[in-house]
């Protein structure tokens, strides 16, 4: 007979038992001994095991928490008032519905969409609409093949974009980028090995960008700005002459501009937002020279999750992004490019989403500015309210209270921020993303209401 494994197996080793009175180790001496030597064993593995964590990139601890996170730590001692059903304002994620046509397209894809690897280029449909869909809203020639690149969300563009043109042997490698600002620039140039500067909003112009506060021996380090227009959280949209400004530090100092336009088709003036190629195109920039333009389906379309958009601009850049994506694994699914040709193919279902927004901000703002300071934004989708003189500037102790009394989340402005020059330009403001549907914001506007009005 075989003896199983059970019957095969020795017993565990525990050391040397010697009882022997000479050497004055009685057995329960010898116990002890091996625990000692387990314990400091399951020790020395555990400090391998940190050490080991120690080597992990450095660059990860200049990461600052998101805004959600700091959110979700404010609110973390706050009981929500019972007496009303929760409304979020706080986060930017739209939440009007999928467009069917959309969804069909992307299941229509199923069959054959998932059979074989994507190449990173995308298809060539694809990046003909792309190209398309710029020349129907801006009035521009590109080159599909060359002058655009599918991108999962502009978000992870974004990112790529600052590892792929950034030199962090240069000295005093620098990324510019607005303050307030989406979190994502100040990230991926941490992890470029750059350093940020924030360039303060002025809120004597709507809170655009005040690029003239930027000193020359920053721009004469800077290697990418990223621009972000329409603006998150302010809504503010560049100009013509601004756009010339920063052409011309550009060709001066050569750094790249990265223009994020993911907010362009939210809009409440007859006129769209000016979009950066344009922009350029309009001053007879027509090669986009240290130009890329980032947009995305997410807040156009209502998908976000579908994780899809595009850049384009400067040949010279998109080739060098294209081969670092290739090796970053950045190709998107063909079920994905399926629905995202069907979507940017279509502008019927984007005319109605702004229309919804209009609407909505139509209500929602003249309650607010009642009694904040609040007014219409050029475009997005977020109201960037001045917290009311009871508060004495301090937005994390009203998003506090307002939750506590009437269960509404904002986020508080400064959390959208960072403190330069002695001064957080998001401070005593507060964000709130217009996002659901009407009649839900209209409620949260008359709890907001009716909550600065019980401060007196």
């Amino acid at each position: 007979m075989i003896p199983c494994a059970s019957q095969n197996r020795r017993p565990p080793l525990i050391a040397p038992v010697l009882i022997a009175y000479d050497d004055h180790l009685t057995l329960g001496k010898a116990l002890k001994h091996h625990e000692t030597r387990r314990r400091g064993t399951q020790a020395a593995r555990a400090g391998a095991r940190t050490d080991n964590r120690r080597h992990m990139n450095p660059l990860l601890s200049r990461l600052q928490p998101y805004p959600f996170e700091r959110l979700r730590q404010l609110f973390a001692t706050v009981t929500p008032s019972p007496d009303y059903p929760a409304i979020s304002l706080g986060i930017g994620e739209p939440r009007h519905a999928t467009p069917e046509f959309i969804k069909s397209a992307l299941t229509a894809a199923l069959g054959t969409g998932l059979a074989s690897y994507p190449a990173t280029a995308g298809e060539p449909t694809l990046r003909e609409a792309c190209a398309a869909w710029m020349q129907r809203r801006y009035g521009l020639e590109l080159n599909p093949a060359t002058q655009v690149l599918p991108v999962n969300g502009s978000r992870e563009a974004l990112f790529a974009l600052a590892q792929t043109v950034i030199d962090p042997t240069r000295a005093g490698a620098t990324v510019v980028h607005p303050n307030p600002f989406y979190q994502i620039y100040e990230g991926a140039a941490f992890l470029a090995g750059a350093q940020p500067y924030y360039a303060p909003s002025d809120p004597s112009r709507n809170f655009a960008v005040d690029w003239d506060s930027v000193p020359d021996d920053v721009w004469a380090r800077t290697q990418l700005l990223y621009v972000c227009s329409p603006g998150n959280p302010t809504g503010a949209v560049m100009p013509l002459a601004e756009w010339q400004k920063l052409f011309e530090l550009s060709d001066r100092h050569g750094f790249v501009i990265a223009s994020d336009e993911c907010y362009s088709e939210i809009y409440f003036r007859d006129e769209p937002p000016l979009g950066g190629l344009e922009a350029a195109m309009k001053l007879g920039r027509t090669e986009f020279r240290n130009l890329i333009a980032l947009t995305s389906l997410s807040k156009r379309s209502n998908v976000p999750g579908l994780r899809s958009g595009f850049v384009a601009g400067d040949a010279a850049l998109i080739k060098p992004f294209l081969l670092y994506r290739t090796y970053h694994g950045s190709a998107m699914s063909p079920v994905v490019q399926a629905a995202s040709i069907a979507a940017w193919n279509d502008e019927a279902h984007v005319v109605e989403n702004r229309r919804m927004y209009r609407e909505k901000f139509a209500a929602v703002t003249p309650l607010l500015s009642a009694v904040m300071d609040v007014a219409l934004p050029d475009a997005s989708f977020y109201l960037w309210a001045g917290v009311p003189a009871a508060w004495q500037g301090n937005d994390t102790a009203f998003a506090r209270e307002l939750l506590a009394q009437y269960n509404v989340t904002v986020l508080p402005g400064s959390y959208l921020a960072r403190e330069a020059a002695g001064h957080n330009p998001g401070q005593g403001r507060i964000r709130m993303a217009l996002v659901a549907e009407t009649a839900e914001c209209l409620e949260a506007a008359r709890r907001i209401v009716q909550f600065i009005l019980s401060r007196g």
